[in-house]
């Protein structure tokens, strides 16, 4: 993969909008720019988890308790929110790749504040759907596939600290869904709605400004190193491919086998995810009994514990496998929904949010991160997106198996086990997806797709 532009560390473009604090971090200098974007990204997440994100189960819970919508209803919701992702992931990764980051972001933060406005107001499970796909397109375009291209350019041999501290923005934000609660409790649930569309533009807007969309543009390097320390024929990090290689194009990568079985691998994961982000406090509440508060507080280790996995699936991630991280991941994946299904006493409750928050904290980071290793950075943003309708398959059902089994028996235990027995099965799809070489550099690129 060839260098970024090689202008002096000192003479950033005049055009890039450089920032104070914007060097290399080299020779003394200041803190790598490349970090301020990790800041931002991770303070977007922080706002749309602790808003929406992690906080959907108190509205489904709400809104069920209000306007009587079955449980599979509302699951129909949550699935068109990851279902626009999938679908829309293609079209998001030429937006990235043509208007940038920063653009995309902002565009994205407006339409999801003016979703929440609208959200506001909704009367029929119609108006609801219609309200909450507007709002999936605005989190999409501010959300996962921007925010981890971008980190994606900035960083490589630390890129799995890098995108482990961009997520645990959303697990911060996941520890803030209390306030969303607690607002609900306190303003109603319309009234929270529109607090929530102000957070949007009073500090996501802001936050998003701070987006650049690569090192080369502000005359830096990934991870902030000194190009003149290396030999020219080295690569810069063992993320880079050996010399004489290349990235994949996207029509590159999805001819190899290793693309295909870490997106089922990925989705076999978000079968469990999803499920719970949506059906866990239902669950805790009318499953088992406990009150919204209650069901809230164990609902809130999940991101606590999500937040200590990712903390450690960063430094984890450079240091040893991804792949085999993901393995581990699921088998606890599945045992902690096995888990849920079964117990009914409060500490196995919290043993089994303890594992799956680890579990999702220590394999979240290692998505992007593996893609990004395999394939390369130079076209991450297309293979993420079109990666997103692989995806998409297990956020989308798994919600849908919960619900609509709890719909027909009265109980999640069946359709949580059959998500369980999903995840551990996924564990097989990372363990037959090594590494893929890269093509030579002297091979014709396959496709103009990037």
């Amino acid at each position: 993969m060839a260098l970024p532009d090689q202008r002096p560390l000192d003479e950033p473009s005049a055009a890039s909008g450089a920032l104070p604090g914007a060097t290399g971090g080299v020779g003394g200098a200041r803190v790598f720019y490349g970090w301020w974007i990790v800041a931002a990204a991770a303070g977007i997440q922080l706002i749309t988890g602790a808003l929406l994100g992690q906080a959907f189960g108190a509205y489904v819970a709400v809104l069920r308790g209000e306007f009587g919508w079955s449980a599979t209803s509302l699951s129909v919701a949550a699935s068109l929110r990851e279902m626009e992702a999938g679908v829309t992931g293609p079209v998001q990764g030429w937006l990235y790749n043509r208007y940038g980051a920063r653009r995309l972001a902002q565009v994205g933060l407006v339409i999801f504040a003016a979703g929440f406005v609208a959200f506001g107001y909704i009367q029929t499970l119609g108006q609801f759907l219609a309200v909450f796909l507007f709002m999936a397109i605005g989190m999409s375009l501010s959300g996962y596939l921007t925010l981890t291209s971008v980190a994606v350019q900035w960083f490589e041999r630390r890129r799995a600290t890098a995108l482990a501290l961009t997520a645990a923005g959303g697990a911060i934000g996941g520890m803030l869904v209390r306030l969303t609660v607690a607002s609900i409790e306190a303003f109603g649930w319309r009234n929270t709605t529109l607090i929530s569309a102000a957070i949007i533009l009073a500090v996501g807007l802001p936050l998003a400004q701070l987006l650049r969309e690569r090192p080369s543009d502000m005359g830096l390097f990934p991870d902030g190193e000194d190009p003149s320390q290396r030999r020219a024929d080295a690569p810069r990090s063992r993320h880079a491919g050996p010399p004489g290689t290349r990235d994949f194009t996207l029509r590159e990568a999805l001819r190899t086998r290793a693309f295909w079985l870490v997106g089922l691998g990925h989705t076999s994961a978000l079968f469990v995810v999803s499920a719970l982000n949506v059906h866990l406090i239902s669950h805790l509440k009318e499953g088992l009994g406990h009150s919204l508060g209650f069901a809230s507080t164990i609902a809130l280790v999940l991101p606590m514990m999500f937040l200590v996995g990712t903390l450690l699936g960063g430094p984890f991630g450079d240091r040893f496998s991804k792949r085999w991280l993901a393995v581990g991941c699921m088998f606890a994946h599945a045992g902690a929904i096995t888990m849920f299904a079964h117990v009914t006493s409060t500490p196995l409750i919290l043993v089994a949010a303890v594992v799956h928050g680890l579990a999702w904290g220590l394999r979240g980071p290692q998505m992007a991160a593996l893609r990004a290793d395999y394939f390369g950075s130079e076209s991450f943003a297309t293979i993420m997106g079109v990666s997103n309708m692989v995806i998409i398959i297990g956020t989308i059902l798994g919600p849908v198996i919960a619900g609509y089994v709890y719909d027909q028996t009265g109980s999640y235990r069946i359709g949580f086990d059959i998500l369980a027995a999903l995840a551990a099965a996924g564990s097989v799809f990372f363990i037959m997806a090594p590494a893929p070489p890269r093509p030579l550099i002297s091979t014709p690129r396959s496709g103009a797709a990037r």
